[in-house]
């Protein structure tokens, strides 16, 4: 019966024109498309120059600014004032004030202040932006300094230091983001869409057909989510070829950590999606129960921010969101070389988590039979 139940699915989601293509277009906008945007490195920030001095070494500072990829210049301004009003048009985020006799007080040795204004509307961008100008200045100050060192000086031996980076080398942040990327594509297709599925039959009628016949409900439930699982593992691989033909990226850990991991999260998020179709009642209810959840789920995975950032109560109530063990056991195992046994501890509150999901889905739904 239940070999049945499952080739009626899969003709069903054969008959649907849409979801074939969404099925293979989710995974390819996530991990070709997001990683590009669900970036944290800033960049670009405009700085208006006020500069009071009009010397060769102001204009030296200003072109070392510019050359450092992280900034453009939006514009020379004479005052404050005039700075000031680029910043509330939205065309200006930092203002760099250069004081009169900043080249004067160089010469002479002194060290002269400049002045940073930062937008902080966005306080990540403005505080981030103030730390690369300011190391910027500092680099600037650094090299005034080696180049009033004397001749003799300069053929000492300095002291170098070279900063060795573990696990992501390279600090390329599409590296960290990807795995976690792919834990979200997971999610909608093996959580998302069986509770559409289940709740569009029911919105139908059709599935009351399914509630008076012999099958019983276990058997029922899984004809709903066997055909989801193994489309998500199928999404699940192909997500990770994607990620190593256009990002480079493999996993340097254990396969058969990463794969036990989906399974548990797949069973998971399976099981809770069953548990929205059962209190749903038509289409709307369901999506909208899934994005508040989703919602909640992603942000206390620790999928943009770290949890250790958050305060005590939030990283009590993220330990109920499968997607913080899923996305931690992804970025170590892509990034770390993790094992099963690194990842043990991520492992066994997501089986808690699968079996609690699947019981109550199982308990709550209405068929008696």
């Amino acid at each position: 019966m239940l070999k049945y139940l499952i080739q009626k699915e899969f003709l069903q989601i054969k008959r649907n024109s849409f979801l074939p293509r969404m099925i293979l277009m989710f995974p390819i906008m996530i991990l070709l498309v997001l990683p590009f945007a669900a970036n944290f490195e800033i960049k670009n920030i405009n700085v208006a120059i006020v500069d009071h001095d009009q010397s060769m070494l102001s204009e030296r500072l200003v072109a070392k600014i510019a050359s450092s990829g992280y900034f453009r210049i939006a514009g020379y301004r004479y005052n404050d004032t005039d700075a000031l009003r680029m910043v509330e048009l939205g065309t200006a985020d930092t203002i760099l004030e250069i004081p009169y006799g900043f080249e004067s007080d160089l010469v002479k040795g002194s060290e002269p202040e400049v002045l940073i204004s930062a937008d902080t509307v966005n306080g990540t961008k403005g505080s981030l932006g103030s730390a690369y100008l300011t190391s910027v200045i500092q680099d600037f100050s650094q090299d005034l300094r080696l180049e009033s060192i004397p001749q003799y000086a300069k053929n000492t031996i300095p002291v170098v230091v070279e900063p060795q980076y573990r696990y992501n080398t390279n600090l390329s942040y599409p590296d960290y983001m990807v795995p976690a990327l792919m834990v979200i594509g997971l999610l909608l297709i093996t959580g998302f869409l069986p509770a559409l599925n289940i709740v569009g039959e029911k919105e139908a009628g059709t599935i009351e057909s399914m509630n008076v016949t012999p099958v019983n409900k276990f058997t029922f439930i899984l004809s709903k989510l066997i055909p989801y699982w193994i489309i998500g593992f199928s999404v699940f691989t192909f997500m990770m070829v994607l990620a190593f033909l256009f990002w480079g990226l493999a996993p340097t850990g254990s396969l058969a950590t990463l794969y036990l991991t989906a399974i548990l999260f797949v069973f998971t998020i399976s099981g809770f999606g069953l548990i929205i179709s059962n209190y749903a009642n038509t289409y709307q209810q369901a999506m909208f129960m899934m994005f508040f959840f989703v919602m909640i789920f992603d942000f206390l995975s620790g999928l943009f921010t770290p949890i250790t950032s958050m305060p005590e109560w939030a990283k009590i109530i993220s330990y109920g969101s499968p997607l913080r063990y899923m996305i931690d056991v992804l970025r170590g195992v892509y990034l770390k070389g993790s094992t099963i046994v690194d990842v043990v501890y991520d492992l066994l509150p997501l089986g808690i988590l699968m079996l609690t999901f699947n019981v109550w889905a199982i308990l709550s739904y209405r068929k008696k039979s």
